[in-house]
């Protein structure tokens, strides 16, 4: 057997495209994604993407549906600060598959929480694939690995508190307890 029979085939795509203003109540701001090249991520049942914005900014996102033929790619607001990017402006893409197993980069933090703890790790991954990406997202994203750690930990307790019935709204005014409360220990 060939040593490479085993190697993922990566499609990626790329095309320019304008920053268009959305007619929605949830999303501000997108990219249009020619049909040709949603069809292709489609067909090989990948939704769940990396996009690099002018070959500097990457983020893992995934398709918005068109209201006609086509899709959309959302750019938040950080991306297009960062690349100075308004209304019109023309941006370039590149588009990957995500391989992850989450659809979001896994903080190693809450990596080896899932690893140490069995309950917590149990009812982490009863969540849907949506839920588990908010949290990953949310423990990810903090700069300073204590701080990521303090909400993995956090985060982890809170879900077994709940058994997994996960309100975002009480799990903010939990983790502002849980942070209040860890000078105590």
């Amino acid at each position: 057997m060939l040593a490479f029979a085993n190697a993922k085939l990566t499609m990626k795509h790329t095309f320019t495209s304008k920053l268009k203003r959305l007619d929605s109540q949830v999303w501000y701001l997108a990219i249009e994604v020619p049909a040709d090249i949603g069809d292709q991520f489609k067909e090989k049942n990948k939704t769940r993407l990396i996009a690099t914005y002018n070959g500097s900014e990457k983020a893992f996102c995934a398709f918005m549906p068109a209201t006609e033929k086509g899709y959309w790619l959302t750019i938040n607001k950080e991306i297009r600060t960062k690349l100075k990017l308004q209304e019109g402006d023309r941006v370039d893409v590149s588009l990957e598959p995500d391989e992850s197993e989450y659809g979001i980069p896994l903080p190693e933090e809450m990596e080896e929480l899932l690893l140490q703890d069995e309950l917590g790790s149990k009812v982490f991954h009863t969540l849907t694939p949506g839920k588990q990406r908010s949290l990953l997202w949310m423990i990810g994203k903090p700069k300073n690995s204590d701080t990521r750690l303090k909400k993995a930990l956090g985060v982890m307790e809170y879900l077994k508190l709940v058994k997994g019935k996960l309100d975002f709204k009480e799990l903010n005014e939990f983790m502002k307890n849980f942070n209040a409360d860890e000078f105590l220990l």
